[in-house]
């Protein structure tokens, strides 16, 4: 993954999500975001409710928004499972099993600020292992709530543009992913 020092590169896609080159991540999100691979991930507890963080005030997308578990960008040559992983330990100190691919093929824009966001980004979900330890440069704050209480604020505008898009279609698949008690 290179010195700790180097830039954290994003990798590039092409209409039809082939690699195609990398950028820098700090250059890449402007007012025209080339597309780009990312990712977002759901976690649960073993009650069923999910990890719903506030993104760190100083972030340049989307600063002190709630959305879901966490989101990141696959290094170059990264599978997309083992940056899921990397960054729900590296933002949250949590650990992740049953990491299941839920929404493959998800892809969107959003704007804010000057900033757009141009990203394929699978989607997936897992059972989150330990106590969540929010590292404050990243995450501001972190909430357990019930799927229905994410749903609701998602159709009331409250999240993130990617988790808005996302909920309703995790929803439509939940059948597929949820162990959620009866």
């Amino acid at each position: 993954m290179g010195d700790a020092s180097d830039p954290e590169q994003v990798v590039l896609l092409d209409d039809d999500g082939r690699a195609i080159g990398v950028a820098d991540k700090a250059t890449v999100h402007q007012a025209s975001t080339p597309l780009h691979l990312a990712f977002s991930c759901y976690g649960f507890d073993a009650g069923g409710r999910l990890l719903v963080t506030r993104r760190a005030w100083h972030k340049r997308t989307f600063p002190g928004v709630r959305t879901n578990t966490c989101c990141g960008h696959p290094a170059p040559g990264e599978a997309v499972e083992d940056a899921v992983r990397r960054r729900l330990a590296d933002e949250l100190g949590v650990g992740a099993v049953d990491l299941r691919l839920v929404l493959p093929d998800f892809a969107y824009r959003a704007s804010a600020g000057g900033v757009e966001e141009n990203e394929r980004c699978p989607v997936y979900v897992c059972t989150i292992v330990g106590d969540p330890r929010a590292r404050p440069d990243e995450v501001e704050s972190v909430e357990w709530w019930s799927w229905e209480a994410f749903l609701a604020a998602a159709r009331a505008g409250e999240l993130s543009p990617w988790a808005r898009l996302q909920a309703p279609q995790l929803d439509a698949r939940r059948d597929e992913w949820a162990r959620m008690p009866a």
